[in-house]
């Protein structure tokens, strides 16, 4: 039986999220050029959108400014969308971020996105740099509305280059963040435990979004992208075993309060892991999806029906870079 006779509903677009992850034995700058060669394959091989994230001062993370990393990959890409996952709005100006994205909107016309999130600096030296407070005032919605207009020319001022209604915004969002966008009648990005992978049932948090959407002209419909790991291999113990270094990664955020570089599978194997660690690894996988094709075809079947998803955002990574692009080559036949 042919791969085709397992596509998932060609109604559910599919994206790259790509967080520019370090890597052990690595200098942090090649974390960058392994962005933008991913990006370049996930252009030929037809996916929708390439997303790149914010994080300041993370070990990890070698990207702290989206919009200079997606100018780099705009000029070796043809017509996959590029965009922010996302830029983080309490650490800017809404009027800095809309100059930012209406240029790189102007360099590559029709392909530009920009994703808001609302997270603050990973630790307290990171926010008191940032000029952070976790007990400043929640502006997060006032200055979307700011930015919306900026960028939609409505505002007092015009942000230059104008290039009105060309920038679509997306909402990284929390529960919190999706009764935002519904007000601002704005699309929503969701993952993690509010999709509530391996549960059955529609997301109820999604349903109250869609009911609270208020539409615009811009923005007529409500549209939920979901974001989360996922990882396509050969056989299913192969998946599993490439989402372990970001699972260990994460797991050692709980343990040390620092988010270290991917580890190879080596160095994993030689550590020793505690029953915390352990737990937190198997947390993970089971907030993930992975396995073959026709296993992860299934998965996605379940997911898109109970979130009536628009889009997919897989947000993977691992430490050996040929089974991540074997993996999204095989993820991009699936859909």
């Amino acid at each position: 039986m042919k791969l085709s006779e397992f596509l998932v509903a060609p109604r559910v677009l599919l994206s790259l999220l790509d967080r520019s992850r370090t890597r052990s034995g690595y200098p942090d700058s090649a974390a960058l050029t392994h962005s933008l060669e991913r990006a370049i394959h996930a252009d030929a091989l037809g996916y929708h959108r390439f997303w790149v994230a914010e994080h300041h001062a993370v070990p990890g993370i070698a990207s702290g400014s989206p919009a200079v990393l997606l100018a780099a990959i705009g000029a070796h890409t043809r017509d996959i969308r590029l965009g922010s996952g996302g830029v983080m709005l309490p650490n800017h100006q809404p009027l800095v971020v809309a100059e930012q994205f209406l240029m790189l909107e102007a360099q590559y016309p029709g392909r530009i996105d920009l994703g808001l999130g609302r997270s603050l600096g990973f630790t307290e030296p990171v926010r008191q740099a940032l000029r952070r407070s976790k007990d400043a005032p929640d502006t997060f919605a006032t200055d979307a509305l700011e930015l919306r207009r900026y960028l939609e020319g409505t505002a007092v001022v015009t942000a230059r280059p104008a290039s009105p209604g060309r920038v679509p915004i997306f909402v990284l969002a929390t529960r919190t963040g999706l009764k935002v966008a519904a007000q601002l009648g704005l699309p929503v990005v969701v993952g993690g435990p509010l999709l509530g992978i391996g549960t059955a049932g529609r997301v109820k948090a999604l349903e109250e979004y869609r009911r609270a959407f208020q539409a615009t002209d811009a923005y007529p419909d409500p549209y939920v992208v979901v974001s989360l790991e996922v990882m396509v291999a050969d056989t299913t113990e192969a998946a599993r075993d490439l989402l372990i270094p970001e699972a260990y990664a994460i797991a050692e955020s709980s343990r040390t309060g620092e988010f270290p570089p991917l580890a190879s599978p080596d160095e994993i194997r030689g550590a020793a892991l505690g029953d915390r660690t352990t737990r937190r690894i198997d947390s993970f996988l089971a907030s993930a999806l992975y396995g073959t094709a026709i296993e992860v075809k299934e998965h996605l079947n379940d997911l898109a029906e109970r979130t009536g998803a628009d889009e997919l955002l897989a947000s993977t990574s691992t430490f050996d870079r040929a089974a991540l692009e074997h993996s999204d080559q095989l993820l991009r036949e699936v859909i």
